[in-house]
């Protein structure tokens, strides 16, 4: 068999017409660069420059004109209205509104923390209840918007407090003053709600259900307050008759009798200098 010409490989010309068309190729990609970079983007050149000023922290803002982006500065995931300002102008110092939000996230954070503290200490402090299997049965935590629910409940045959009275029993003072020492080691207020079931029977035709609730709630109070718990950390105290059953669907149900202690997840207040 013939051997094959050198070149053949390449479709019968010589090898270095590939090499010669590459060299080429990138000298016309060259020139292409040069014309280009010849003829200035003011526009695209303020991008570059404010994304390098963004990505190595020099400013700090975006800065708009209407809703559209100026001065190359990168797109928040927000828009916003803002008057023009110069790059000349521009400052690392926050605006007021960024120093308001600043402040806003920090104090709820703050809060967040020590609603967090007050949950877990409320819990241990129930834990250390010798008692503690006992008395289990009468107490229901429930996460809400409002705060942490702290239920306690009535069971059938066990009452909290005595039947159509405003005084606890013994177990249950004494499961009130083990809550004062974490409630008062934290700066969130409590509100204390009291709740009968449906179909109270009043002693009395001039002391109703909302009296006995209501009275039940400021008893608790004040076992927490002779524990020591500031008044400034009482939000509210207030009687609910049988209007908010813990079971709708059996409002009859004896654990529909009970005193809610409620932590108070409350938004930080603004300081005086941010307040409008």
């Amino acid at each position: 068999m013939a051997k094959k010409k050198r070149g053949d490989a390449h479709g019968g010309g010589h090898g270095w017409f590939v090499t010669f068309a590459d060299l080429m190729g990138l000298l016309v990609s060259f020139f292409v660069m040069l014309v280009a970079f010849s003829t200035m983007d003011n526009n695209k050149l303020k991008v570059v420059a404010g994304s390098m000023r963004d990505a190595f922290g020099v400013q700090s803002e975006s800065r708009y004109s209407g809703i559209v982006e100026s001065d190359g500065l990168p797109t928040r995931p927000r828009l916003k209205n803002a008057a023009h300002v110069s790059p000349e102008e521009t400052s690392n110092e926050p605006s007021p509104e960024q120093e308001e939000r600043q402040h806003t996230n920090g104090a709820k954070l703050k809060t967040d923390r020590q609603f967090a503290l007050a949950s877990a200490s409320l819990r241990q402090a129930l834990q250390d209840m010798p008692e503690m299997t006992e008395i289990s049965k009468h107490i229901m935590f429930e996460e809400t918007k409002q705060g942490l629910n702290l239920e306690i409940v009535d069971q059938d045959g066990r009452s909290m407090f005595a039947d159509g009275s405003k005084v606890p029993y013994d177990r249950t003072r004494r499961l009130i003053e083990k809550l004062a020492a974490p409630l008062k080691a934290t700066p969130l207020r409590i509100q204390i709600t009291g709740h009968t079931a449906a179909g109270f029977v009043p002693a009395r035709s001039d002391y109703g259900a909302f009296d006995l609730s209501a009275d039940r709630a400021n008893a608790v109070r004040q076992i927490l307050e002779r524990e020591g718990l500031p008044g400034s950390h009482v939000y509210a105290v207030a009687g609910k008759a049988d209007t908010q059953p813990l079971f709708p669907d059996d409002p009859s149900l004896s654990a529909n009798r009970r005193v809610t202690i409620t932590l108070m997840r409350e938004d930080p207040p603004l300081p005086p200098d941010l307040k409008p």
